[in-house]
């Protein structure tokens, strides 16, 4: 018994850190800035240093402490994510941002390397083993101060594609997001769309009654084969009874449910069983009689008092 414990313990845990892993899988390295000096994005103590997002591309939250970070290839585990920061656990669809300023003893998001402006500029992920690639991206060397290398939309691309990147330089078209979304989107087309044609809200209507009506009857279809499927169930369990007590009753044929006078006859049957205890002669039946004390019917006071000798 310990020994299955013991092997199931160990398959649950393998199976979670496995799920781990895959989900780490879709960390993504969004944007990069090289030279951090003319620009507002400043760190936690007021440094302009150069900067890397990270990207959550899976649709549930993604822990990435124990990951590596280096701009070595030979390097793989420059620097490590510390571990215990609740601030590693990435949101849905939501960003982070690592700072290279060769300062890890300021925190967790400040890293271990610095980069070197005016060359290419080596950024990877590795995960927890050090050996599996997570992404990798070559920022070019003609990169300019207070410009980014970024994906053109966030997390798409795979891996060290570089023809999903493009350089910012924080025009009205081109600009710097930094823990934000690298496309923002100030209107929804789609909601546009249908607020121009249904402005009265008419049609929206329609759609929430036939939604909900088409549940209720989902609902309903359900709950009547559950019916079924349990008399169903019911009925083979009445014919193997039956079949256990009085084999040629099956034989002949049984109808599905009990008849009125069957059930009648039962039920005075138990009627009859229940209150027959006290109508029957050879039944003795003792009640306690509980009586109120009074010393006016206490026998000790009718009793003669013999005279003393």
């Amino acid at each position: 018994m310990k020994k299955r414990i013991l092997t199931l313990f160990v398959v649950a845990l393998a199976g979670v850190i496995a799920i781990s892993a895959q989900g780490r899988r879709g960390l993504r390295i969004n944007e990069v800035m090289i030279a951090n000096d003319s620009t507002s994005v400043v760190d936690d103590f007021g440094q302009y240093s150069a900067w890397v997002e990270l990207f959550n591309s899976t649709f549930g939250p993604l822990e990435i402490s124990s990951v590596f970070l280096t701009n070595d290839a030979d390097k793989p585990t420059l620097y490590p994510v510390p571990l215990g920061d609740v601030n590693t656990e990435i949101p849905t669809r939501q960003h982070i941002l690592f700072w290279a300023d060769g300062q890890p003893n300021k925190g967790t998001f400040h890293m271990s390397f610095t980069f070197t402006p005016g060359q290419d500029n080596y950024i990877a992920i590795y995960d927890a083993d050090g050996k599996s690639l997570i992404d990798e991206i070559v920022v070019p060397g003609t990169l300019k101060p207070g410009q980014t290398y970024a994906r053109k939309i966030d997390g798409e691309g795979g891996t060290g594609n570089p023809d999903a990147w493009e350089v910012r330089d924080g025009s009205d078209e081109k600009y710097i997001t930094p823990s934000s979304n690298n496309i923002i989107k100030s209107t929804n087309s789609k909601v546009d769309m249908f607020a121009e044609q249904d402005a009265r809200g008419g049609g929206m209507a329609v759609m929430a009654m036939c939604i909900v009506f088409t549940a209720l009857l989902v609902l309903a279809i359900c709950f009547y084969i559950i019916n079924r499927i349990g008399a169903s169930i019911s009925t083979k369990r009445k014919e193997k009874a039956l079949a256990e007590t009085q084999p040629e009753a099956v034989s002949e044929g049984r109808p599905e449910h009990d008849s009125g006078e069957v059930i009648a006859a039962i039920s005075m049957a138990l009627h009859d069983h229940l209150d027959a205890h006290d109508r029957e002669s050879t039944v003795l039946t003792i009640n306690k009689v509980r009586r109120a004390y009074s010393p006016w019917s206490s026998k000790i006071y009718s009793l003669r008092e013999l005279p003393r000798r």
